[in-house]
């Protein structure tokens, strides 16, 4: 396992992985990323699925969806869990009319055999009302246990089997628990042979001071050329109760690391607002700012207080309805 960074070679070491991860192309506000190897054009800042099924009318869900298609926002984040399925449905109520063609679709699944991996596929293609999904992702990988479920448990041989049929286009993994289960799985998919086309992780300014998937994961996928997903940049709100940094702040922390992708979370207008005026205004932190960033939040990280998902169970939502796991 890599040993953790010191400040000053893990800022040295972010200028360096930041430039690994290729120039951005600027348009309508919005920039552009290539995701891992694929040569796929992404919306550096995706559309968080699990908030597009709060809103309290399924009008204002398809609403979000289609006016961050509209504006060029084109990677959309979804699971079929979500809402028992409702961001799932009403997201694929919005891609109706050409609005398909417009995004880079991806959804995850939670199911930990072949039959329920399968089965999970083909619900969410109906659910989202499409042929085909643009990168499945293996959804929750928490525990150390479930790389091996993967490889020896008959999910990979679904994920292929979907990918041959033209169902999924590419394949992925998620988790927001601990990076040592991330590079677990990273170990396993070089014993196997398997490269993943993207990882998804919490990276946020809080990540960086603990249990850091930045520190620990990051590097990895970088060398590997596996997209790297950034999830949680403002942790729904909570990292903002820290009251020592702003969610513009958060968000152009999370663009400024070698991300193809960060997934933040939209339910209503403003957020979205929000996300794209950060995204049309992008410049990397220097050296300086991130230095002086990430001192600001060191003494509230320590304890991952504002990090819950990785210190409780709240968000496991496999742990909590282990049938879904199949």
């Amino acid at each position: 396992m890599a040993h953790p960074l010191d400040r000053r070679e893990f800022l040295g070491s972010l200028g360096a992985l930041a430039a690994a991860g290729g120039a951005n192309a600027a348009s309508d506000g919005m920039i552009y990323r290539t995701l891992g190897k694929t040569g796929e054009k992404v919306s550096a800042i995706g559309l968080g699925g699990h908030h597009i099924g709060q809103p309290k009318e399924e009008s204002e869900g398809i609403r979000l969806v289609r006016s961050a298609l509209d504006r060029g926002m084109n990677f959309l984040d979804n699971c079929w869990d979500y809402h028992d399925g409702k961001s799932e449905v009403w997201m694929g109520k919005a891609l109706r009319d050409g609005y398909r063609q417009k995004a880079f679709l991806m959804t995850k699944f939670d199911g930990r055999t072949k039959a329920s991996t399968a089965k999970q596929i083909d619900e969410s293609l109906q659910r989202l009302q499409t042929d085909h999904i643009d990168l499945m992702q293996f959804h929750e990988n928490i525990r150390f246990e479930d790389p091996d479920r993967f490889f020896h448990d008959g999910v990979v041989d679904a994920l292929l089997e979907a990918k041959k049929a033209g169902k999924i286009r590419y394949i992925g993994f998620t988790g927001h628990k601990d990076p040592y289960v991330h590079l677990r799985m990273l170990q396993e998919a070089k014993a196997n042979n398997f490269h993943f086309d993207s990882c998804q992780m919490p990276l946020n300014v809080m990540d960086a001071h603990f249990r850091s998937f930045t520190k620990e994961v990051v590097p990895v996928l970088v060398k590997e050329g596996i997209a790297v997903l950034g999830m949680k940049p403002i942790g729904s709100g909570t990292i903002l109760k820290s009251g020592v940094v702003t969610a513009p702040e958060c968000l152009r922390y999370a663009l400024s690391l070698p991300t193809s992708v960060v997934i933040t979370g939209c339910n209503t207008m403003e957020l979205l607002d929000q996300a794209f005026q950060v995204a049309s205004t992008f410049k990397p932190l220097s050296e300086s700012e991130m230095a002086a960033l990430l001192g600001r939040t060191r003494e509230f990280a320590m304890t991952g207080q504002y990090e819950l998902f990785k210190t409780t169970s709240m968000f496991d939502g496999t742990a909590h309805n282990p049938q879904w796991m199949g």
